[in-house]
């Protein structure tokens, strides 16, 4: 499994990038995997939302389980992934690159240090 260094974890498997005060959030290579083959994503977070740490803020289906997915950090919705809700596979072939799900303009940047770098959720992934 792939967990890249730069990134922030969350333990229900999301993963976040920060670029200034906005985060970028998806799921990670474990959880793609684990949900096996994606047939659906709806994106229930929509743009100009303001949502909380830990709102659903979109639903993936796969041939096994469906999943909620939580936003790691609150703050206004400004763009979500639309090319997945055609392309739900993208999830599956690039989980930290194209099957982004959102960008959040962060409205608390303390938030941050709730997710855990890359060593500390390699071994929480260790232990599911």
């Amino acid at each position: 499994m792939k967990i890249p260094a730069e990134l922030k974890y969350t333990k229900n498997d999301e993963w976040v990038r920060v670029e200034g005060d906005i985060a970028v959030m998806g799921i990670t290579d474990y959880a793609q995997d684990q949900l096996s083959d994606i047939v659906f994503v709806e994106i229930v977070a929509l743009e100009g939302d303001s949502l909380d740490q830990g709102e659903t803020c979109a639903v993936i289906e796969s041939v096994k389980a469906a999943a909620d997915v939580f936003l790691p950090v609150g703050g206004e919705i400004i763009a979500i992934n639309e090319s997945l809700m055609d392309s739900p596979e993208l999830v599956n072939e690039d989980p930290f690159g194209n099957a982004w799900l959102v960008k959040i303009k962060m409205s608390d940047l303390s938030q941050l240090e709730d997710l855990m770098d890359a060593d500390t959720y390699q071994k929480l992934e260790r232990d599911h």
